[in-house]
């Protein structure tokens, strides 16, 4: 297990190494000019330059890659051009949003799947199964973006149990503030549920038809305590597997639910810093996002051994 650990931990740094470079390029061939964007159209061109050479600009670019790397392992990101504050603290203070939309957002979506995934199964092609199924087609269907904008007409507008957007910040309360970020994580949940949910009924599906099912049922143990004891913990390899997918995409997927419910999170961060053309803050939020896929990836192919003992570290 330790020399698998070696393995995964020498993979996370060499994937961090090269999404690093590849988002250091993708924005440096992207056309424009930072400068030029924060000055204005109007700005003379020794102003623009002068104010490149203060940010950095007029350096090499692979001697502003290394800076940006040594940056990174020392924790200064630099400063936003547009808001003139560190960017670490901006990243700081939009994941105390975004992190708890994600989580709770995924929350929501295991709870929905295994509940439906695993109703499902056990009502296999019965009229249960064909009206959860059904559902989940029609989630699957849905935008977030649109079934976002329904919440907000039918809990805001009409019913007013819910704010149709904004965020008070935490010193509310706890409750105050899972109640402000309920309506974006269940626009964000719905998509994913419906995913999961099909993943779920079809792993179920194929562990129900092992000996060991057969032989729990023959001793007596309900059904209940079969599927929810027995049939879903050998069924979870695959679960796992997309739930550790959904969760890099619900944290990317924020950047439109941010902006239909006016979030200040991590997302909304990006979008603004991508309309400022100001590339400090969207290439650091970029490679936060792309670390935290790569971890969330690590995690999951440590899961399978703790979920599943029978499968051996050289076999992930």
């Amino acid at each position: 297990m330790g020399l698998f650990l070696l393995k995964r931990l020498a993979t996370l740094v060499g994937t961090l190494i090269g999404a690093s470079v590849i988002v250091f390029l993708v924005l440096e061939i992207l056309p424009g000019n930072a400068a030029q964007m924060l000055m204005g159209p109007d700005a003379s061109p020794d102003a623009v330059a002068a104010l490149a050479t203060k940010l950095g600009l007029d350096q090499p670019a692979w001697t502003r890659y290394w800076h940006w790397i040594g940056g990174i392992l020392t924790g200064n990101l630099g400063d936003s051009y547009a808001y003139g504050s560190p960017v670490l603290d901006l990243i700081l203070e939009r994941l105390a949003l975004t992190v708890p939309l994600a989580v709770l957002a995924m929350t929501l979506t295991t709870v929905l799947a295994l509940v439906v995934g695993v109703t499902a199964a056990a009502r296999h092609n019965k009229m249960g199964d064909v009206g959860l199924m059904g559902m989940t087609q029609v989630g699957i269907a849905i935008p977030n973006f649109w079934f976002a904008i329904l919440l907000i007409l039918v809990f805001s507008v009409k019913l007013q149990w819910f704010s149709a957007g904004g965020f008070d910040g935490w010193g509310e309360g706890v409750l105050g503030g899972v109640k402000s970020l309920l309506l974006p994580a269940l626009s964000l949940a719905v998509v994913q549920a419906a995913i999961l949910a099909r993943i779920t009924r079809s792993a179920v599906l194929e562990v129900m038809r092992e000996d060991f099912v057969r032989t729990a049922r023959a001793k007596g143990v309900s059904q209940r305590a079969v599927l929810w004891l027995h049939v879903l913990r050998n069924a979870m390899i695959p679960v796992i597997t997309v739930m550790g997918m959904q969760f890099s995409e619900l944290l990317a997927g924020t950047i439109v639910i941010e902006n239909v419910f006016y979030l200040p999170g991590l997302g909304r961060l990006i979008f603004q810093a991508i309309s400022n053309r100001d590339l400090v803050v969207v290439r650091n939020c970029v490679m936060l996002l792309a670390a935290l896929v790569v971890i969330v990836n690590f995690v999951v192919d440590v899961l399978y051994a703790v979920i599943d003992p029978r499968i051996k570290a050289s076999d992930i």
